[in-house]
Parts: structure tokens; sequence; C-alpha cells
């Protein structure tokens, strides 16, 4: 397809032409004839050149088009404007779409706009669309604050003074139809999976150390707090020395067979910490999980249990060997060493 820029350089020479070949001595008729346009044409443009000169009087001028509705420094207020956030202007969840953007802007300044040139000025202003991250409306922001400013450094001074290794543990879920799938169909025809709404899925538990060595244990059943202990033992027995472990405030990880178990001797190895709530992104195991989930299993269908089970076995004998994935899933959420 011939570009715009291509279809006016075609223009200009068509004129070009034209005065060449009127200073050869060739009649307006017969260059009207040689051109295929009109005498009169030819006639306009031979004026303008000797008026304007052959260079401007023959450059095409493309029409400038209808005014702009909206000036530059109206343009210029849209990112504040957006940055108030969708729901300062009464819509449902803070997602930025082109119907709400042009309702903002019709309310503003009293200017609508297609939805398709809403994207384009967008564009001009610096903006894609991305996919956001999510956070629970009852993430305590100043929770996170204090973690970092102050648990954090006071922890990790407590583990290199106790010679503690740091642990991050958390729980996730392994179904037989994988999170991310794609499916071979008909060009144009977007094929619809249909799956049962089931429970059944395979329980997961890992521990991540500070020095990237991975502990995980499955299970057919749900995690209670006496599987809880029975995982901590595997890291007693596992990992040697002291351990400093990081978790969040699920119901699991509290209660009284937590207490029994440090009561009994558990409490000279072990110290617990509680992560602030709704920060999934403060456990470098999540990572784990997203990468297992996304990339090792993204597109594994498994019909049995079983099958899902040495899927999963595979997974992270090879998650073992990439180590700049484990380094990331730490790095990700923050932690320097």
């Amino acid at each position: 397809m011939r570009t715009e820029k291509a279809r006016l350089d075609w223009r200009e020479g068509r004129r070009r032409r034209a005065w060449e070949l009127k200073q050869a001595g060739w009649k307006q008729q017969d260059i009207a004839a040689a051109l295929g346009v009109t005498s009169g044409a030819v006639s306009q443009w031979l004026a303008r050149a000797r008026a304007e000169g052959v260079e401007e009087g023959l450059r095409r001028h493309p029409a400038p088009g209808p005014a702009p509705k909206l000036t530059l420094e109206q343009c210029a207020q849209w990112p504040a404007l957006l940055d108030r956030g969708a729901e300062a202007y009464g819509f449902r969840g803070q997602a930025w779409t082109c119907k709400r953007v042009g309702e903002v802007i019709r309310r503003t300044f009293g200017v609508t706009y297609d939805p398709s040139h809403i994207s384009r000025l967008l564009h001009r202003l610096g903006y894609r669309v991305q996919r956001p991250i999510e956070r629970a409306t009852q993430r305590n922001e100043d929770a996170l604050r204090v973690w970092w400013e102050q648990r954090w450094p006071a922890r990790k001074k407590k583990a290199d003074d106790e010679e503690r290794v740091i642990v991050w543990s958390d729980q996730s879920g392994f179904y037989l139809l994988p999170h991310h799938v794609r499916t071979w169909a008909r060009h144009g025809q977007t094929p619809v999976l249909r799956v049962p709404l089931t429970r059944d899925h395979r329980s997961a538990i890992a521990a991540l150390t500070a020095d990237q060595r991975l502990v995980r244990q499955t299970q057919t059943a749900a995690y209670h707090r006496s599987d809880v202990v029975r995982f901590l033992r595997v890291l007693l027995r596992k990992l040697p020395g002291k351990l400093l472990i990081i978790w969040d405030g699920a119901p699991i990880h509290r209660g009284q067979p937590i207490k029994d178990f440090l009561a009994r001797g558990a409490a000279k190895r072990i110290h617990l910490e509680q992560l602030p709530g709704y920060a999934p992104d403060l456990t470098p195991v999540e990572g784990i999980w997203n990468y297992l989930q996304c990339r090792e299993l993204g597109n594994v269908c498994c019909s049995t249990f079983a099958e899902l089970a040495t899927a999963l076995r595979r997974a992270k004998e090879r998650l073992r060997h990439k180590r700049q994935v484990i380094r990331g899933s730490i790095a990700e959420c923050g932690y320097r060493f």
C-alpha cells in the first residue's frame, strides 16, 4: 500500500514534470494530455511557478484539517486529571479506558472525542496500555513502610548477629488445567474451554532461603496447622543452624499446634516473623509460584493428579538449575544481600 508521503511526492513530481515539459517547448494542451490532467490544471501550476518560484510554487500544501478542539494547555492538563484515578470521577475501579477518559474530557472541557482518537492523544502524551499490578484494598501502606524502614533491618541484623538462615515460606495450589493455556483453533474463531468448577487441587508449600536453597512439599489435601508443623520439621532437618522464617499472617501460621511445637524445643532454632497483611510482593516464594504456574506449567494439561504431581516435580527440578530465576524472585521483592 502506498504511503501518504509517497502520494504527495508523486503529485509534486507530476507538477515538476509539467514545468520541465513547458521549458522544453511543449504546448499546454500537449502537457495536459501527456500527464492525464486538464489544461486548466497545467495553467495553474505554471502560473504559481512563475509567481512564487519552482520550489515553493509547485510544492503541495496539504489542507491543515479542522482546528483542534482542545488547546495545548488543555491537553497538558490530562495527566493531572488521570492521576486522580478513575474512582474520583464516579467510575467503579481504577482502570482507565478510552471511553472513560473521553467521559472525563467531556465533563471537564465540554469536548467530545471518538474513543479511537482518545487512544492517539494518549499515545502522544506518553501513555500506553499496560497490565496493572493488583493490590488488595485492605493493604496497609503504613505497615509496609514500617516493615522496610524498621522491622526488616532489625530482623536482618538479628539474623546476622545470631547466624540465622533467612527463610521465606508460602503456600499455593496447582490444578489440572493451567493458569495460562494456548490451543489451536480456526482463524477468527476464538475457542471456548468449558471446565467444571472444582476445589480439587494439589496443595503446595515451599521455603526459599536467602542463599537460594528451595524446599518444597505437596499434598492432596489443603494445608492445616498440623501440616505446617510437619513442614517446619522438614526445614529443621534439611537446613542446618538457626532459622528466621518469614511468612504471612495466614491462620494456619498461628494457633496452638504452632505454639506447642515451639514450646517443645523448636524455639531454640526457629524464630517466626509475620509479614504485613495483604502484601504478597514481600514474599519471594510468590515469584517462584508465578514462574512455575505461568512458565514451567503454563500450557501443561494433566488428566490425573498423579500426572500433575509428576509434572510439578519435574518443573521444580528444572527450576533448581535456573539460579537467575530464584535470584530474581528475591531481588524483585526488594531484598538485597
